[in-house]
């Protein structure tokens, strides 16, 4: 069992605090940013980095990994949720406690029975598809804001682009003043001075100038009254029905933090050298996210964003996330007044520089340069998530990986080999078309798991290499199984088929370095029934070329 802030001792106790403090500095105004989103107040973002956070850090076996809700999220929250209740209800907020309790349990679930390879069905352009799509959507919401244009923040993407366009008109030019005043001081500032919190600072000086210049008189709209105090311990009241409703969006929720957040663990372990074990980081986020709607927040994934703004503060521990937890209560008791005169041009903008890097532009361009198919698996998933949904979109993206893993997994690398002039060496090297491996013997390697969507293509494959040399030149054919690691039903059939037409042409089967596990199962399915199977490839060319002389 690991122990609790492992990697921490009196030499970095001074670098884990400072970089607690900037970590409270980032979280606390991205964290409203991101409630917003979600269609919640402010307090629901601010309260996920109490008890959730402190839960996490405890229980993750990572030691930098933070933590939070984030833009992501908090779409897929505001679009699941928006069709069963009106955003910043008490019924919406209920629901939103209920969909967190809801992937809290499918986390746990994940952990329990080692399920989290199952969030490698969303392969990398899946998830630049569909996060993009989501940052899309949320970025035309933050600059609804930052125009001070009103819109629909829970229609859908159209919808809210048409709002958008048609109120151009209406654009308040002093929040226009304030949203590029804060996009130039963010992006410079981060080439400049990249260690400064620069979403903290355009947030306190963008309140003072709305205070100085009483500019909440003249249309700039504002935070609003935020409640004092901790959060308080509650749990949704729902009918079964309304919880089952909730049950497709906590999977998509579920499976996009899994895939996320496991590669962020296990990249950021094996940068920095330390452990790290996939079904206790599940564990983690299964406990954070009971925690999140049990006591008024949301769900809670993983922050790419900063957790490398922890390591490259130095950060080796989760002390910095309990820093965070204990400033945000602090914050709750008694700074909540501090935040009531926040401008909304200035959350937009924190918000939608801080998602610009999720639209995915440059990796898109990258699918386009090495694989199109991957680009087209990408921008279908984008487009969907935009144009139909959140929801439509996850279940797209698990139908596109599967056609990804079909079409791959039907056309595997399938040899003849050829012999070389080494008594001691392997045959690996790939014979010429048309070519035998040695008088009358043809090896062909499989390189990969014999089953539905390949076993035809290898049956061809096979046929093709007996007649390819001429009639009746191929008396025996040798299948090098070492790539073999699991056969299935359709597969053991068109195996069937095959080995009636070798024995009609004449042509002895035979099998060679079996893997040792796989053996009971070809027995089972028939694939094995009586051939001769040879250690190696060289010992079954030796014996056969005998035979054949």
């Amino acid at each position: 069992m690991q122990r609790p802030l492992v990697g921490l001792t009196r030499q970095n106790l001074v670098r884990e605090l400072l970089a607690g403090v900037t970590l409270l500095a980032i979280a606390i105004p991205l964290n409203i940013g991101y409630a917003q989103i979600a269609g919640l107040p402010a307090t629901a973002g601010l309260y996920a980095l109490i008890l959730p956070t402190v839960v996490y850090a405890l229980v993750v076996s990572s030691r930098q990994v933070v933590a939070s809700p984030d833009a992501a999220a908090a779409a897929l929250v505001a679009a699941s949720i928006g069709g069963l209740a009106a955003a910043g209800s008490e019924d919406y907020a209920t629901l939103a406690l209920a969909q967190a309790i809801i992937c809290g349990v499918l986390f746990i679930l994940l952990s329990v029975f080692k399920l989290g390879f199952l969030a490698n069905f969303l392969s990398k352009p899946i998830l630049i598809g569909f996060v993009g799509g989501l940052a899309l959507d949320i970025l035309v919401s933050q600059v609804a804001k930052m125009l001070g244009v009103k819109i629909d923040s829970g229609g859908e993407f159209v919808e809210k682009l048409g709002g958008l366009i048609g109120g151009l008109g209406t654009t308040n030019l002093w929040s226009l003043a304030i949203s590029v005043a804060s996009i130039t001081t963010l992006l410079l500032g981060k080439r400049l001075l990249g260690m400064v919190p620069w979403a903290l600072v355009v947030m306190v000086a963008a309140t003072v100038f709305v205070l100085v210049a009483d500019l909440g008189d003249s249309g700039v709209a504002v935070l609003g009254e935020v409640p004092a105090g901790p959060p308080q311990l509650t749990w949704p009241m729902l009918d079964w029905h309304t919880w089952l409703l909730l049950i497709p969006s906590a999977i998509a929720l579920t499976m996009v933090t899994t895939a996320e957040g496991l590669l962020v663990s296990r990249s950021y372990g094996e940068k920095r050298h330390y452990p790290t074990r996939p079904n206790r980081d599940l564990l983690a986020f299964g406990v954070a996210n009971i925690a999140a709607g049990a006591q008024g927040s949301f769900a809670v994934g993983s922050s790419t964003s900063r957790t490398a703004a922890m390591d490259q503060a130095g950060s080796r521990t989760q002390l910095p996330s309990l820093v965070l937890a204990a400033g945000t209560l602090l914050l709750l008791l008694f700074g909540t007044a501090l935040l009531e005169d926040i401008p909304s041009p200035a959350i937009g903008a924190i918000v939608g520089v801080a998602i610009l890097p999720l639209l995915g532009f440059r990796e898109f361009a990258a699918l386009w340069r090495m694989d199109r198919f991957e680009f087209v698996i990408g921008a279908v998933c984008f487009l969907v998530t935009l144009f139909v949904g959140s929801i439509p979109g996850i279940l797209v993206a698990f139908v596109l990986a599967l056609i990804n893993i079909a079409k791959r997994a039907s056309t595997p690398a399938i040899d003849v080999l050829a012999e070389n002039d080494l008594p001691t060496a392997s045959l690996l090297d790939e014979a010429p078309q048309g070519a035998m491996t040695a008088p009358g013997v043809v090896v062909v390697r499989m390189a990969a798991p014999l089953f539905f969507a390949n076993g035809d293509a290898f049956a061809s494959a096979v046929r093709t290499a007996v007649r390819a040399p001429g009639a009746g030149a191929v008396k025996h054919v040798v299948i090098d199984m070492e790539a073999v690691t699991d056969a299935d039903v359709t597969a053991a059939e068109s195996f069937e088929g095959l080995t009636s037409w070798l024995k009609t042409e004449g042509v002895t089967l035979s099998f060679s370095r079996l893997r040792a596990p796989a053996r009971p199962r070809l027995e089972r399915l028939g694939i094995l029934d009586g051939q001769q199977v040879f250690d190696t490839n060289r010992a079954a060319l030796d014996r056969l070329r005998a035979d054949h002389v």
